[in-house]
């Protein structure tokens, strides 16, 4: 009885050709062996198959039952085996049926959707976008097991594992954000009067300090946070209504500025500058639908200098 593990998958070429052709001399044309070669592969499928699968008779070579009985599923292997080997067709966003599951912060989300999701509609009306908030710890189990297309973020942050894609696509800085008739806050502020103003820190983990927090410990300072948010939206709505300030990123804060009654002033902290970043794993990196959807994202990030 053949073993799998011993049965020389090559032969079935072999008997494919030799069903269709019932031929040898044929067959071994279409394989580009000799004859003699091609009445050896013959000989090994017999035995590999324990049956004469080929029979001389007045008529030529005939097929024997078991030979006709495998006829049908050696084809079908056969075929499958040519699609999984050959070449992807082109990506066609026209007609992809996919969703993509994207992992972000609501900075990110906030930032990059306006721009890419019309994009996306308009060239790609049968892909769905989902946007799942980061967590405290990276989620590389859920990038590794393709829960995950993508991860969007500040690098210092994600702290992405080394053996990651990494890209970045822009950087941002922070701001004082504050209502436009604030009465203790004008175009400059120094670091006293920055520290004597109630605060609101956006912290998505729920922690009661942030960045600003630590370069102020660094400096032996310290501000009073009275009020800690998750969210830049609703953070952005109470600063408009309140003489409470808050750190937020220059580009978000330019954005809510456009409808709500806000000013953005220069911190007097020397806070580093944050590289927003793209991750993926190398187990999509070749992925034609994975490609394009990052080359979209690219250029979503690219418009928003524009």
């Amino acid at each position: 009885m053949a073993d799998l593990r011993t049965f020389d998958l090559n032969l079935l070429i072999a008997f494919d050709l030799l069903m269709k052709e019932r031929n040898v001399s044929r067959a071994a044309e279409k394989m580009f062996i000799s004859q003699s070669a091609m009445s050896h592969v013959l000989q090994r499928l017999r035995q590999q198959l324990e049956d004469p699968l080929l029979v001389k008779t007045p008529a030529g070579m005939t097929p024997t039952l078991r030979a006709l009985s495998l006829v049908a599923p050696v084809t079908a292997v056969l075929k499958e085996v040519e699609s999984l080997i050959r070449a992807p067709a082109p990506f066609d966003p026209v007609t992809c049926r996919r969703a993509f599951t994207l992992a972000a912060t609501d900075y990110v989300e906030a930032l990059l959707l306006p721009k890419l999701a019309p994009h996306i509609a308009r060239q790609a009306p049968g892909v769905d976008i989902h946007f799942k908030r980061t967590s405290s710890r990276f989620p590389l189990n859920a990038l590794e097991q393709g829960e995950i297309d993508l991860i969007l973020g500040f690098e210092v942050m994600l702290n992405p594992p080394k053996h990651l894609h990494c890209e970045s696509l822009f950087d941002d800085y922070m701001v004082c954000v504050a209502r436009i008739d604030h009465p203790r806050v004008n175009a400059e502020l120094t670091l006293e009067d920055y520290i004597d103003l109630p605060h609101i820190l956006v912290s998505r983990t729920g922690a009661s300090t942030g960045q600003v927090d630590n370069w102020l410990a660094e400096h032996g300072r310290e501000r009073r946070v009275a009020l800690t948010v998750s969210h830049f939206l609703s953070a952005s709505l109470i600063v408009a209504q309140t003489d409470m300030v808050m750190a937020f990123p220059k580009r978000t804060a330019e954005q809510f500025a456009r409808t709500l009654p806000l000013q953005l002033v220069p911190l007097p902290l020397d806070l580093p500058h944050y590289d927003t970043v793209m991750v993926w794993h190398s187990l999509q990196d070749q992925d034609p639908a994975n490609c394009w959807l990052r080359a979209e994202i690219r250029a979503a990030c690219a418009a928003l200098d524009h």
